[in-house]
């Protein structure tokens, strides 16, 4: 018996054999030069080879969409974009004609090019997106050599899926049926197996780095992925623990599905909304499945990623459109392009900043690039004719960029009318509030906006002067801090004060034990990652105002972190004295 770590991607417990799905490696590509009056014969096998590619993936969708709903199938819509964007071919011919070398090199070494640049952001939600890349030019390659590639839609018996990695068409032709976990060397939370996983409920651990090599095909393994472990041939006792945690984790997990149709109401009737968090229009149906009232948060900047260029306005919209589609008459709210500081765009060199996280970045990037913000807002107006949109902008530190983000989007609405586009005259803007600068002004910008959304993430890293990807002072990145939830009293008591909803989509407002404390302070709407909105729910429809009121008083009146966290410590163990389902927590009771 063995245990190995990983990181937990999806959750659920889950026993069964190991199906070890290795493919034929194309570390070996052929790499030679080529006569001159060879390259058109190339450029020849290389159409056919995206014709094939194409065809196989627009079958490949058809048998999707069949199964899952449009928003999962779109990661093919995407790979079909990428095979015919004309500059991905340019990039192509150029290094054949250049280099005068085989096409299927010239293919590798392009789509290498492309994914060192989207490695190279710090963001790992970002740099999953290579394994887009590296799934169009797998399948280009494979044609160009005739290798064929081992069917997952072919199982027939229930298996563990174990492999070096995943790219985002295995899982979605696999046999989900029959995969009843899936393990890999590599990946992340934020990766498109992560995602899908979590979209087909199926337990998930990731990032295991030598798994492959660890384990053997037919061996027994235990798949815990609420806290990333994998045990290899457990005994007898752990197999019998694993398949009682089992089952009381799906226990927990249909009482909190249990929940997802009831109202975020407290005892006392107050009604709150709660909402999901989403990078990828894939996310849309996880987020439902939890209970999501909306979306609080859609990332736009995962979008501009296109190989070698900015996302165009027909995909922006296009995207949008799905999101508000899947969501149906619910509302979605996008946060303009946020990008700059530890996020790049793929537009070499864009950045060389000392202090990037306090420099170029976000609402300053889309002033000081109106073509690119007015692309980006004429793609939300085309989209909002079509659902419950809202729109915020990220960064705001003043006045001035709220009003000059709002007259470029005025502009947009003028050149959408000269185009006779069908667009959304009006929808709700709101300003997120994530510099202390703006919460100290939120009563002014309050006037202006139509909702706030409070990024505690930013402002506690702001407020507080931490890098809260520094390991050396991490740690003081306290959301207890006395200084923060002052100013989140002061942003919420002037949105109010205007008669404006104020909204919080950092991760504070997924954390179960600070749900009190923020109802207390009057917050309006939580949005947060989908998995974590059950339990937020469950403490909600637990308390009262008037116990959440007396509670923010005294936090209030702490003098330090601590003391916050030992208050809220004691007062939710007085109020749920049985314990409650906290994702940490579960971890704990889940392992063995």
């Amino acid at each position: 018996m063995k245990t190995i770590v990983g990181i937990p991607a999806s959750p659920g417990i889950v026993v069964a054999k190991t199906f070890l799905y290795m493919e034929e490696s194309l570390h070996e590509i052929p790499h030679y030069t080529i006569q001159k009056n060879a390259t058109q014969s190339e450029w020849e096998r290389f159409l056919k080879a995206r014709e094939e590619a194409v065809f196989d993936l627009r079958a490949l969708c058809r048998q999707t969409y069949q199964e899952i709903p449009e928003d999962q199938a779109g990661i093919l819509d995407a790979h079909i974009l990428m095979l015919e964007d004309p500059d991905f071919h340019d990039q192509i011919e150029a290094r054949l004609n250049t280099n005068l070398e085989n096409i299927e090199w010239a293919v590798f070494a392009v789509s290498h090019d492309i994914k060192d640049r989207i490695l190279a952001s710090s963001d790992p939600y970002l740099r999953e997106r290579a394994a887009d890349v590296s799934d169009v030019a797998s399948r280009l390659i494979r044609k160009l050599l005739s290798v064929k590639r081992v069917s997952l839609a072919d199982l027939e018996s229930d298996v563990i899926l174990v492999s070096h990695d995943l790219l985002p068409s295995d899982v979605l032709a696999m046999n989900k049926k029959r995969v009843k976990g899936i393990v890999t060397d590599s990946g992340s939370r934020t990766s498109h197996t992560a995602i899908l996983a979590r979209a087909f409920d199926i337990p998930a651990v990731l990032g295991l780095s030598s798994i492959t090599r660890e384990i053997k095909e037919g061996e027994t393994l235990v798949v815990n992925g609420v806290s990333g472990e994998v045990i290899v041939n457990p005994s007898k006792a752990a197999l019998a623990h694993y398949r009682k945690a089992a089952s009381r984790h799906r226990r927990n997990a249909s009482l909190l599905r249990g929940l997802r149709d009831l109202p975020a109401e407290t005892l006392d009737g107050r009604r709150v909304s709660l909402k999901a968090n989403i990078e990828v229009p894939e996310e849309v149906l996880p987020a439902l499945r939890c209970g999501a009232e909306g979306i609080g948060l859609y990332r736009s900047e995962f979008l501009f990623l296109t190989p070698g260029q900015i996302t165009g306005e027909e995909e922006q919209y296009q995207a949008y459109r799905r999101v508000l589609r899947g969501m149906g008459n619910l509302p979605v709210t996008i946060r303009t392009l946020d990008i700059g500081g530890d996020k790049l765009l793929p537009e070499p060199p864009f950045f060389d900043e000392k202090n990037p996280l306090l420099g170029w970045r976000a609402i300053r990037l889309s002033l000081a690039r109106p073509e690119l913000f007015k692309t980006q807002l004429r793609a939300l107006l085309r989209a909002a004719a079509e659902g419950n949109l809202s729109v915020m902008f990220p960064m705001i530190s003043g006045l001035e960029e709220f009003e000059q983000a709002l007259a470029i989007l005025d502009e947009a609405k003028s050149e959408c009318r000269q185009q006779g586009q069908i667009y959304a005259e009006s929808f709700a803007v709101g300003a997120m509030i994530e510099i202390p600068a703006a919460a100290m002004i939120a009563d002014i910008l309050a006037e202006r906006a139509d909702f706030f959304s409070i990024g505690t993430n930013d402002l506690i890293q702001y407020t507080l002067a931490v890098d809260r990807g520094n390991e050396k002072v991490g740690h003081l990145a306290q959301p207890s801090h006395p200084a923060v939830l002052r100013l989140l009293k002061r942003i919420i008591d002037c949105a109010h004060g205007q008669g404006i909803p104020a909204a919080m989509c950092g991760e504070l407002a997924g954390d179960p034990s600070a749900t009190a404390l923020l109802l207390g302070l009057g917050l309006d709407e939580f949005s947060m990652t989908a998995q974590s909105i059950p339990a937020v729910k469950q403490i909600i429809r637990k308390v009262d105002m008037e116990s959440c009121r007396s509670l923010t008083k005294e936090a209030l009146a702490c003098a330090s972190s601590q003391q916050v966290s030992l208050l809220i410590e004691t007062w939710m163990a007085d109020h749920f004295p049985q314990g409650y389902f906290n994702p940490s927590a579960a971890e704990r009771l889940l392992t063995f």
